[in-house]
């Protein structure tokens, strides 16, 4: 296609590619001709008379009111994350729970229902289960890879799917356009959260969801350094119902936090092609490994979801998961005795991190909403870095005695 376009087509960044996207996408040079993106670091804006000022209020004036609304640095980043992307609009946020609870609190309200899979990182189970109960909101949880179990729980009030694919830390795989099929034919609105594989490896829009969640702090970043979150949405669901939503209730992303998110934008796809091909390594050594007794990862054939992650990924995700044989007590010492690998529970850093998810993410969910999920005691879940892929297989194999 590349070579067919016109000069006056290629001006435009929906026609280049993911790598150019991610580099050029939504830049915007002041009077200076900056090389990297201007960082604004102001919360207001001052104008040229009182009329511009109610211009710029009753919106017959294009222009920043207040940074909470909106910020130069701000919009570079949504743009930018809007084309990789593929949708009409983002909206960031200051956290990726700022964007799952954005997104889900803008279509739901007192008498709906929403249908959720039951994988899902703690602190989205809890705004499911928790808190918009609270608000009159009712929920059914189901096994995500079931289609039937999300046709079965539909109601006449029910106004949105959420699910995660692949879910946090069980890495299970979720037939995305199988479930939007089913939520265009009952009016539900389809919220996809796309943490782990990345828009990298996974578009969901493309699949048919609706609004796509994001937690910058994770791959986006990439180095452990800002808080921050996005929405993706169509226009019109951003205007219409994220911006009355969020303005006023403040969940804002930080100018600055957008600048580093969007010079990690620049170099996310390399980190994460490089990161997902030494945990596919990782995942091979550790079914090898006879401390290990299970591995779960996306583009393993051993996967329960294995064809459905070969038909909507484009590789397996940075992230591997795998259970320790024994107990606690063994996924603990394999803790202790790791050498390269950090003990944390953030994921997609540039560093290689662990953690066991019982007792840090999902620890307050409790035992049994734990075993819905398939998270036991002896589970690990591993964010593969970007150091050599061979001293980390080496270092699990030291830490398991193998």
């Amino acid at each position: 296609m590349g070579a067919k376009l016109m000069a006056e087509d290629f001006k435009s960044a929906k026609n280049w590619r993911p790598a150019t996207r991610l580099v050029r996408g939504g830049t915007k040079r002041s009077d200076y001709g900056e090389t990297s993106e201007a960082l604004y670091m102001t919360s207001g804006y001052v104008y040229d008379s009182a009329e511009s000022a109610e211009a710029r209020f009753s919106g017959d004036e294009d222009g920043h009111v207040y940074s909470r609304y909106g910020n130069p640095t701000v919009d570079m980043f949504e743009e930018r994350l809007a084309l990789l992307e593929g949708a009409e609009a983002c909206y960031g946020t200051a956290s990726g729970m700022a964007a799952v609870w954005g997104a889900l609190s803008s279509i739901l309200k007192a008498g709906d229902h929403i249908v959720a899979s039951k994988a899902l990182f703690g602190s989205c189970y809890q705004i499911v289960t928790s808190i918009l109960p609270r608000f009159g909101v009712d929920f059914t949880l189901v096994e995500g890879p079931d289609l039937s179990a999300w046709k079965a729980a539909v109601r006449d009030n029910t106004k949105c799917f959420f699910l995660e694919t692949p879910a946090n830390p069980v890495l299970e795989v979720i037939d995305i356009a199988g479930v939007a099929r089913i939520a265009r034919e009952t009016g539900a609105m389809l919220v996809v959260d796309n943490v782990f594989a990345t828009p990298v490896l996974q578009s969901p829009m493309q699949l048919g969801a609706d609004i796509v969640v994001y937690s910058g702090t994770k791959h986006i970043d990439g180095q452990g350094r800002v808080m921050g979150g996005a929405i993706l949405s169509s226009q019109q669901f951003k205007d219409e119902q994220l911006k009355p939503m969020l303005r006023h209730t403040g969940p804002t992303l930080a100018p600055f936090n957008a600048w580093v998110l969007l010079k990690g934008l620049e170099t996310l796809k390399l980190r994460v092609e490089a990161q997902t091909a030494s945990a596919l390594k990782i995942a091979r050594a550790l079914e090898d490994n006879s401390a290990i007794e299970r591995v779960l990862y996306p583009w393993l054939d051993t996967h329960p979801q294995y064809e459905i992650c070969k038909k909507q990924m484009r590789g397996g995700s940075t992230m591997v998961a795998f259970e320790v044989a024994g107990g606690k007590d063994q996924a603990f010492d394999l803790l202790s005795r790791l050498q390269i690998i950090d003990i944390s529970n953030n994921l997609g850093d540039a560093k290689s991190l662990i953690t066991h998810p019982a007792s840090t993410t999902h620890r307050n969910i409790g035992e049994q909403a734990r075993a819905a999920m398939g998270i036991s005691d002896n589970m690990l879940r591993l964010s593969v870095g970007l150091e050599d892929c061979d001293d980390l297989i080496e270092d699990l194999a030291a830490a398991t005695g193998g």
